[in-house]
């Protein structure tokens, strides 16, 4: 089976985490600060701060924001449903805006018709999680105009987009938004194990998350509500997690993170060779604003079901039984039964309900030979044929 995406793991990622097995600190030592001020180097922020996964860094985002019951949250509904439970964990409400059906991440103008209705009901979310599907940016200018304009903060998921750029820049520079959130899952683009990265150009941002991943615990006395007790002394000022990153996972992270480019480099050139080879199969390929480069992450096709006479069912089965790991990225969050219950249904959201029904995630990691993308690409044209052999049977 060749699955849908892989970790590469080379020798000095081992040699680093092995180090750190020998050494005296296994967690809240030196290398977390050192990861987590490469990341920030790298993509160009002021601060990075590094949790045990992207899930843990957009909950304390949202807190670090001031989220809080009453309060409302948007994002897209194709998504990871972490990127909506992050604004349930705070007691906000969540609720979604559509998807453009050429990008697959949120619609601007979406977003701003809803905005301009929400406005006249009193209803304006606090937040904004803008994700960045399958490692290309949302369109951020436009979305950071619209947050000046109706006053809400802005978080960009960027959990598949590590190592892309919107307008010259690296994602994570927090240019258009107060925080950014990396994820290190090992089917990312670098991975940790476990972990994620919260960053952001705002001190108060990240002191505030810093402490919230550690129990709300500070040892700053001008932070403290008294004079300190002695060397010893800490205080709890908020009520915070347990969400630190061990100095393992940012050792391996230290070392992964000097491949970046060339990851994602790779992931291009797999990308495009997918693009050249489906150029005549009934089926869309992910497309790309020019303003951006996608860290793809994923390598999402849109089936024509207009033209394929199998139903999307069909034709995943058909992939995996030809050893091919194929997924579904993703289904929409509005129609998991635990989103249904708060009034969510069928219907809400149609640009986001016609890609779940059509989309199907195939193989994408730098490790993917050309013999395995050449079995994936044969499967692909063996299952769906071209779009020429689909209009003789119509003739």
């Amino acid at each position: 089976m060749i699955p849908y995406g892989r970790q590469n793991i080379s020798q000095d990622d081992i040699d680093h985490v092995i180090k750190i097995l020998k050494s005296d600190f296994l967690t809240q030592g030196e290398i977390v600060p050192l990861f987590e001020k490469k990341i920030a180097k790298k993509v160009g922020a002021k601060y990075g701060v590094a949790v045990n996964s992207a899930t843990s860094a957009l909950h304390i985002s949202c807190l670090a924001l001031g989220l809080e019951p009453g309060d409302i949250l948007w994002t897209s509904p194709i998504t990871f449903v972490a990127s909506a439970n992050c604004g349930l964990y705070c007691g906000a409400k969540v609720d979604f805006v559509d998807i453009d059906p050429i990008t697959n991440n949120i619609c601007p103008k979406k977003l701003e018709e809803k905005l301009i209705l929400a406005e006249h009901f009193g209803q304006l979310p606090k937040i904004l999680v803008a994700v960045h599907l399958s490692g290309q940016s949302c369109q951020m200018q436009k979305i950071y105009n619209l947050s000046k304009q109706y006053g809400f903060k802005v978080i960009e998921d960027a959990s598949h987009a590590i190592g892309g750029k919107y307008k010259s820049a690296y994602i994570g520079s927090c240019e258009y938004s107060d925080i950014t959130v990396f994820s290190f899952h090992p089917v990312k683009i670098i991975t940790t194990g476990e972990g994620g990265m919260a960053m952001t150009n705002k001190h108060d941002l990240a002191e505030k998350m810093e402490r919230l991943r550690s129990h709300g615990i500070t040892r700053n006395e001008k932070k403290m509500t008294h004079p300190s007790d002695g060397p010893w002394y800490y205080q709890q000022i908020d009520l915070g997690f347990n969400y630190r990153m061990t100095e393992i996972q940012a050792a391996l992270g230290l070392s992964q993170i000097n491949r970046l480019d060339e990851f994602v480099l790779k992931r291009n050139i797999i990308s495009d060779n997918y693009n050249f080879e489906f150029e005549n199969l009934p089926l869309s390929v992910p497309t790309h604003y020019p303003e951006c480069y996608s860290a793809r992450h994923l390598y999402i096709i849109r089936l024509d079901l207009t033209k394929i006479n199998k139903t999307h069912n069909q034709v995943f089965k058909e992939f995996l039984a030809m050893g091919i790991g194929v997924n579904i990225h993703y289904i929409p969050v509005h129609l998991q039964p635990f989103y249904q219950k708060y009034g969510f249904k069928n219907g809400d959201f149609p640009e986001a309900e016609k890609f779940y029904e059509s989309a199907i995630t195939l193989p994408l990691y730098p490790d993917l030979s050309l013999e395995q993308q050449g079995i994936v690409i044969n499967s692909a044209k063996s299952i769906l044929g071209s779009i020429h052999d689909q209009d003789m049977k119509i003739a």
